[in-house]
C-alpha cells in the first residue's frame, strides 16, 4: 500500500517552478499548502483507477508516472507520461467525469493530492492557472491527434525510435548526455509504442547493433541523435 511521507510546502516545492502553480500568490500557495496531502508511490501500485470518480489534483513533487489503459485484451496502452512538476487527473476533475485511465509509477514517486474544493478556488480566483490548463490540454489533444496518426502510418521501426526521441526531450539524460533520464522495462517501453514486447526487443538489439544506442540493463544510451532522428522519419 502507499506509504504516507513528510512532503515540503508549496513554498519549498523545488518541483513548482515547472508546475501551473509557479505563479501563485503567498495567499494561494498558504491554501493549497495546508489542504494537501502527499504519498510516496512505489512502482507497482497505481495512483488512481480507471472508473473510478476524482476527488482532487495529483501533482508530482519527485518520480515519473505513467498513464494508461486496458484495452479489451488486457493489454497496456500508455497515453502519457509524466514528469516532476506535472499534475496528472486534471481532465477527469474539470470534466466531472469518471477517471477513463489508470496512473502508476514507474520509479518511485511522491506525490501531492490537492482537494478538489481547494482546487476549484484557486483556478476561479487565478486566471493564469486556468489559461495554463486550458493549454495542457490543447496540447493533450493534439499529441492524441499525432499517436492515431502515426500508429496509422508509421512502422514499429520508426515509432520505436521516435518514442526514443520523445522520451530524450521529455526526461532529459544523464550526466553523459546521452543515457536516457528513465529507466523503462521493455514491456512498458512496448506499451507506449503499441507493439508487442518481442518487437521492441528485436529493434533495440538491430539498434545498438547499428550503434544507433547502447543498452545496459533498462537503460538506453543514444550514441548517434543525427541517425535516430533519419529511423524515426521526423524532422529535428
Amino acid at each position: 500500500m502507499k506509504k504516507k511521507v513528510d512532503i515540503p510546502t508549496c513554498q519549498e516545492c523545488k518541483s513548482r517552478i515547472c508546475s501551473i502553480f509557479n505563479e501563485l500568490s503567498p495567499e494561494e500557495l498558504e491554501l493549497i499548502s495546508h489542504s494537501k496531502g502527499g504519498n510516496l508511490y512505489k512502482r507497482g501500485q497505481n495512483i488512481f483507477y480507471d472508473g473510478t470518480r476524482p476527488s482532487g489534483l495529483y501533482c508530482l513533487n519527485s518520480g515519473k508516472v505513467k498513464i494508461y489503459k486496458i484495452d479489451h485484451t488486457g493489454r497496456e496502452q500508455i497515453v502519457r507520461l509524466a514528469k516532476s512538476g506535472d499534475v496528472i487527473g486534471y481532465r477527469s476533475l474539470i470534466s466531472g467525469e469518471l477517471y477513463s485511465s489508470f496512473a502508476a509509477p514507474l520509479e518511485d514517486s511522491l506525490i501531492c493530492f490537492i482537494p478538489k474544493n481547494v482546487f476549484f478556488k484557486v483556478l476561479q480566483e487565478n486566471s493564469s492557472i486556468s489559461m495554463k490548463l486550458m493549454k495542457m490540454l490543447s496540447q493533450d489533444l493534439k499529441s492524441a491527434e499525432n499517436r492515431i496518426a502515426d500508429m496509422a502510418q508509421k512502422p514499429v521501426r520508426e515509432r520505436l525510435a521516435e518514442t526514443l526521441l520523445i522520451l530524450k526531450e521529455f526526461y532529459g539524460t544523464e550526466g553523459d548526455e546521452m543515457t536516457l533520464d528513465i529507466a523503462l522495462t521493455r514491456e512498458d517501453l512496448a506499451n507506449i509504442v503499441g507493439t508487442a514486447t518481442e518487437s521492441v526487443i528485436r529493434y533495440l538489439s538491430e539498434f545498438k547493433h547499428d550503434r544507433i544506442i547502447d543498452l545496459k540493463g533498462r537503460k538506453i544510451k543514444i550514441l548517434n541523435h543525427s541517425l535516430l532522428v533519419r529511423t524515426a522519419n521526423v524532422y529535428d
